[in-house]
């Protein structure tokens, strides 16, 4: 027997050893247990068990064509999940070897990793991984275990802190592992992990980085993204290519390593460089940009009401745009737009295009516009309204749009307000008149340099397209196309100092001739447009108006039947589609259905619908707007193309000096509006040749059209414009025989007013008068232009 004392110091080690022992067995069952129940909120909650079995991560929206098409997404995380038959089976043999060669032998964790995470991470603060296995890295990334939310009294104690972090995460596993097959963890695993550069999941990350399909990932394409996982900007393939390089070879090894490829393909892959189809997704980008801006407003609102988040939630919306018909006007646009604006740089040359009523260069434009800009105000907000002017003259990196392609500048942003405002604008819709389906939206030139929306934000003078209103409510009320009027002046009694007002035709000449309505309409004459609107009344028009749609501001003046309310494309649009709808305004519809991230259809939208005239009244309106073809009207230069075998009607329109260019046409099944300016009224063509309607926005017109008809995946075709129901009668007559008012018509035009539009004040006159091919009236009131 050894020394006593020495048997008495053993037999005490062994007995703190043992007692240590079953401590620590009964130490950690209840340690355990006060962690599951958050004991005193020592610790902080776990995630709920229906939490665990309903898991959320953020999601994209994604924006539908009614052709199938993805037109765009709406995000915080740009995330899109997908199927594990979707992901390759390069991608799955990748992570396994990379990250978890156990995952198919484990329920959540294994005793080596815990050991070389409490020893090495825990005790020594050394990153090494910390043994964690797949669903202990999905725990992390799903339910942010190490979020505040999950924080309890003890989370502030460093030490503790990260024991009672992996012991949560260790936990999580667990109850996933029994919750979720091996084959829903992986995939729930690799749709909520991110890649970098605002690739969340691995649909984006294939999409992003490849421009394929997760399914089609190649074996150093799958070894690349899962290299990446490590640390996302570190081995960025973008920013650090060598890096990424290295860790994908890495990848690569441990696939050979585990026998997932052979040694011989190891050595042919290495030896391969990274070649990237690199494309970040974001709102600037792809087709519809300005349609998805301007729906967002609605889906927001419709989301908040509804309980929903737009940028997270998934939800699939479903619209009426037809991704082929897009793509057409979006490129149809591009090229019409590039030919004005080289022709409209070429007419000003060095002067600057913002001139007042007299052609003269409005003085401190820029300036003034300048101070109206979002820099400026932020340039005030930060350093003060002193420093503005000093921070506005001083060159800065900017990038500018321009035809040619974008320009990298060293430029001022004053200059660059210069520069901008240089730029002609566009906006086109197309809709379906029948079911009220918009099929094409294009608000603008480039929505990453110009947010603006020209189709439904932007409201401008209509000019001439607005006369068939006036006529509309004429002929809903007992007029005929036929109902023939002299073309005189005609004088309105004004609440103004002026006294009155005669709007003028185009080079101030009066004929003299009786001409029908439709032939008045066809070549735009303002006298007999005004005649009309001065027997039916202004306030009838706006009626009528407000029937068809339009609800912007519009006042009850004379200067109306000359299109001086501001109106926008999308409004002026589904006006004019009423007349090929048997005279029911259908609402122009942009969205059909939303539905949740499960498919479950949420709402089915459908569009307003009312009588706004009767069915004849729209039939006489389509045979009035054939006649600016047939009766050599504004709309006589198309085509032969166009005219083949079709029936086409339209009507152009010009606002004062040119500023604003105006098309609606009108073909078998679809009704389009195009508008052209400037940014600014007083920001203009320097003649009518190149600045009417009939010039810069026809063309736009007709070439979309002609597009369609050559598509043959497109479904438009040639045809006849709707027929009415009963058979009309049109006799060439008046509706009234009033020789009183042909006499009277007669003595004014032998004695016209010395007043023209110059004199009106400008509630009444504002940009009032009309400038087409055949009927001209000039003004402009420079004041506006602020």
């Amino acid at each position: 027997m050894g020394n006593p004392e020495e048997n008495m110091r053993y037999h005490k080690l062994l007995s703190y050893l043992w007692i240590s022992f079953l401590g620590i067995l009964v130490a950690i069952p209840i340690y355990l247990l006060t962690v599951k129940v958050n004991f005193l909120n020592l610790y902080g909650s776990l995630p709920s068990i229906t939490i665990l079995e309903n898991p959320k991560s953020d999601l994209t929206s994604e924006l539908y064509a009614s052709d199938g098409v993805i037109l765009g997404k709406y995000f915080r995380y740009n995330r899109t999940p997908v199927q594990y038959e979707e992901i390759s089976k390069n991608l799955i043999n990748a992570l396994l070897a990379t990250e978890d060669y156990q995952f198919e032998k484990h329920a959540g964790i294994y005793l080596s990793g815990i050991a070389r995470a409490f020893f090495l991470s825990i005790l020594l603060h050394q990153n090494k991984g910390g043994g964690s296995t797949l669903t202990q890295q999905l725990a992390k990334n799903l339910f942010k275990t190490r979020s505040e939310q999950y924080q309890g009294l003890l989370s502030k104690v460093p030490f503790i802190k990260t024991i009672i972090v992996k012991t949560k995460e260790w936990m999580v596993s667990i109850q996933l592992e029994r919750a979720y097959t091996k084959k829903e963890i992986i995939t729930m695993y690799l749709n909520t992990v991110a890649f970098g550069n605002n690739a969340y999941g691995i649909k984006v990350a294939a999409k992003t980085y490849f421009n394929t399909t997760p399914d089609a990932l190649s074996v150093e394409q799958a070894a690349l993204l899962v290299g990446i996982l490590r640390a996302p900007s570190y081995y960025s393939p973008t920013r650090f290519p060598e890096r990424a390089l290295r860790r994908r070879n890495v990848v690569l090894a441990q696939l050979c390593k585990y026998q997932f490829i052979r040694p011989a393909t190891y050595t042919e892959l290495k030896q391969r460089p990274i070649e990237l189809q690199y494309k970040v997704e974001d709102h600037n980008q792809g087709i519809a940009t300005y349609f998805r801006s301007a729906i967002r407003e609605f889906l927001l609102t419709w989301t908040k009401e509804h309980g929903y988040d737009l940028f997270e939630d998934g939800l699939k919306i479903y619209t009426t745009i037809d991704s082929r018909l897009q793509k057409h006007a979006e490129e149809v646009i591009a090229e019409h737009m590039r030919v004005l604006q080289k022709r409209f740089e070429q007419q000003w040359g060095s002067e600057n295009p913002w001139v007042d009523e007299n052609g003269k260069e409005i003085p401190n434009f820029i300036e003034r516009s300048a101070k109206k800009s979002d820099i400026y105000q932020h340039i005030c907000k930060k350093y003060g309204a002193d420093s503005a002017n000093v921070y506005m003259e001083t060159p800065i990196p900017t990038k500018l749009f321009s035809w040619e392609g974008e320009i990298d500048s060293l430029i001022s942003p004053i200059d660059a307000i210069s520069y901008n405002k240089r730029l002609l604008h566009a906006g086109l819709m197309a809709m379906d008149p029948h079911t009220g389906h918009i099929k094409a939206w294009v608000g603008g030139i480039n929505f990453e340099h110009f947010k603006y929306d020209h189709v439904m934000q932007g409201k401008r003078q209509p000019g001439s397209t607005f006369k068939p209103i006036v006529y509309a409510a004429a002929i809903d009320n007992g007029y005929s196309p036929c109902y023939e009027v002299i073309d005189a002046p005609v004088t309105f009694k004004m609440h103004t100092k002026a006294g009155t007002w005669t709007p003028k035709n185009a080079n101030g000449v009066y004929t003299g001739k009786k001409m029908t309505l439709r032939q008045a309409l066809s070549k735009s004459v303002n006298s007999i447009t005004a005649y009309i609107l001065k027997q039916i009344g202004p306030e009838l028009v706006v009626d009528y108006a407000r029937r068809l749609g339009i609800k912007s501001p519009m006042n009850p003046v004379p200067a109306l039947c000359l299109g001086a309310s501001d109106v926008s494309v999308y409004e002026l649009t589904g006006a004019y589609s009423t007349f090929m709808n048997k005279g029911i305004w259908t609402e122009p519809l942009y969205i059909t259905r939303i539905e949740d991230k499960h498919g479950r259809v949420l709402q089915e939208f459908v569009p307003q619908k009312k009588e706004a005239i009767n069915e004849e009244t729209a039939w006489l309106m389509l045979h009035m707007l054939k006649g600016t073809i047939e009766e050599n009207g504004t709309f006589r230069g198309l085509s032969k193309e166009m005219r083949e075998n079709n029936e086409v009607c339209g009507k152009t329109g010009t606002t004062s000096n040119h500023s604003d260019g105006w098309c609606i046409g009108m073909v078998k099944d679809l009704c389009t509006g195009v508008w052209v300016g400037g940014e600014n009224r007083s920001i203009h063509f320097k003649t009518l040749a190149t600045g009417q309607g009939a010039v810069t926005t026809r063309p736009i017109w007709e070439k979309f059209i002609l597009r369609l008809y050559a598509d043959p995946d497109v479904p438009y075709n040639k045809g006849p414009l709707p027929k009415p129901t009963m058979p009309l009668n049109l006799p060439c007559m008046q509706v009234q025989s009033d020789k009183t008012m042909a006499t009277k018509q007669l003595t004014e035009f032998n004695n016209p007013p010395l007043n023209d539009m110059n004199s009106l004040d400008n509630e009444d006159a504002q940009g009032s008068a009309e400038i087409e091919k055949d009927s001209v009236d000039t003004y402009i009131n420079a004041d506006e232009v602020f």
